[in-house]
């Protein structure tokens, strides 16, 4: 099978490091393997969406090199395959509706197997996953064997919320499939959403593509540098500085004195390898 990797941003802020790290690890992988790089829009959680960001990360990635091989799929739109998913988990008995608050749960997992509360009158119910106690392992090319018990890590994980969206999960895994997606890089923070992403695939019958986590970018205080850090977004009008310290981040030679953006892509290509990446989970953004 040809290889197709993907970089899948969501649409709460503009292009900011971390982001540009996965999507420099994803390109570079797919690439490396003759294969195809694709965007998807994960626009689906419309009350932690920025208004124009969507645009501004599509605009922005052209100008560090990155283009992709075909349009961009945007979730907001495949509401109907999520749609036939959930009617396929719900004819086979695997998911329930669920009124249980957050109170009942007293901050812990659900772990029964079907709603402990009365239907609330006008209220819909979230709907979940009936998780079984079972381990879930993989390889990851990076990191290494993995394996979580998926009942004690996640329990009944919530694949359609109460508002009606769909949860990352489900249209994720949905989205990996329909785009023939064969091999998933993407930061450490998503390591342990793959266990339940693997059981999803089961459940439906789709095809488990390889994952290769990267690193993930901190900042000078060991946070998580994301858009609700309120990370500094890079700037796409003079790309080369962050995509010098992207590439440096994923221990990838910088060409020196390189004028364009495609040239330093090039130039980290030529010498690229997934077994070069860093192995640790995280790190400190330079």
């Amino acid at each position: 099978m040809n290889y197709r990797g993907r970089f899948a941003p969501s649409p709460t802020g503009h292009l900011h490091f971390g982001s540009l790290v996965a999507a420099v690890g994803s390109w570079l992988c797919a690439r490396h393997a003759g294969g195809a790089w694709l965007l998807r829009v994960e626009d689906i959680d419309p009350p932690r969406e920025m208004a124009g960001s969507a645009e501004s990360i599509l605009a922005a990635l052209p100008a560090f090199g990155l283009v992709a091989d075909e349009p961009p799929l945007f979730q907001s739109r495949r509401i109907a395959a999520y749609d036939a998913a959930f009617e396929q988990l719900r004819a086979t008995d695997q998911i329930f509706p669920c009124w249980c608050s957050r109170n009942d749960l007293a901050g812990g997992l659900h772990l029964d197997g079907r709603c402990l509360a009365a239907p609330v009158e006008g209220r819909p119910p979230a709907w979940r996953v009936r998780v079984p106690d079972i381990d879930v392992g993989f390889v990851d090319a990076l990191q290494g064997p993995q394996t979580q018990n998926l009942r004690q890590a996640a329990g009944d994980f919530v694949i359609r919320r109460v508002e009606g969206y769909y949860a990352y999960q489900l249209a994720c895994v949905v989205d990996d499939a329909y785009q023939g997606v064969t091999e998933v890089v993407r930061g450490n923070d998503l390591l342990d959403s793959t266990p339940r992403q693997i059981f999803l695939q089961r459940c439906l019958g789709l095809p488990t593509p390889g994952y290769l986590h990267l690193p993930l970018a901190l900042d000078g205080e060991g946070r998580k540098l994301s858009k609700s850090e309120r990370a500094h977004p890079v700037d796409p009008t003079a790309p080369l500085p962050a995509l010098c310290r992207a590439l440096e981040f994923l221990d990838l030679p910088v060409l020196p004195a390189a004028r364009d953006a495609h040239a330093l892509l090039a130039h980290a290509l030529a010498h690229f390898s997934p077994a070069r990446l860093p192995h640790c989970r995280e790190r400190a953004a330079a």
